[in-house]
């Protein structure tokens, strides 16, 4: 047994467990008396038991349907016109790369060490910024847009410079050689393959005559 000093010690040392935040979700802004998206323009549903309502509802719906209507939501905020269908904002990958970025960064506030979701994180953050380059670079209104209705800020990626040395340009030439010889090879191949099938065919003919 050890002395009421010792335990009281041993009983400050003992490591606080904190509580983490509840981070707040992108979907919590859907009402949960909202009908899913397959129902929600259903004239029978006027109509309907309050019990099926609820059954249909989001109350009772899967996270996948909820995506789908927050889709939705956001392709109705960057559409041009009401029966815009095809446009770049609409068709295009900038909506749901939104919602999955999101998604990844609500995962990491409650898992930090997940590596691979971070990887999946920092490539739909990629993909996302080449999207809005080129929507930047063809249609600048269209990309204002789309970045004001979104809450997406973009940033220029910083100019590339590498410092040419001996080194590098030593490299460069031998990569160069490498590549040079493998399409010579590919060529050779593709030739061989080439002289084979009209071999065949010429073969095939003979006998069919």
């Amino acid at each position: 047994a050890c002395s009421p000093a010792l335990q009281a010690a041993r009983g400050y040392a003992r490591p606080v467990t904190r509580k983490r935040k509840e981070t707040p979700s992108q979907l919590d802004d859907l009402p949960p008396t909202m009908l899913k998206k397959e129902y929600a323009n259903l004239p029978i549903m006027d109509s309907v038991d309050d019990v099926v309502k609820r059954l249909l509802s989001l109350e009772m719906a899967s996270q996948r349907e909820k995506m789908k209507i927050k889709t939705q939501q956001l392709v109705e905020k960057v559409r041009r016109s009401p029966n815009d269908n095809g446009s770049f904002e609409v068709q295009g990958k900038l909506k749901t790369g939104r919602i999955l970025i999101r998604m990844f960064e609500e995962h990491l506030q409650k898992h930090p060490k997940d590596k691979k979701n971070r990887r999946q994180m920092l490539l739909a953050v990629d993909r996302r910024r080449k999207l809005l380059a080129y929507l930047r670079r063809v249609r600048w209104d269209a990309f204002e847009n789309t970045c004001q209705q979104l809450g997406i800020q973009y940033s220029l990626p910083p100019p590339y410079t590498r410092r040419i040395t001996k080194r590098w340009l030593a490299k460069k030439a031998f990569c160069i050689k490498v590549f040079q010889e493998t399409q010579k090879l590919k060529a050779a191949e593709k030739l061989k393959q080439r002289k084979e099938w009209k071999a065949r065919a010429r073969a095939a003919r003979e006998q069919q005559e």
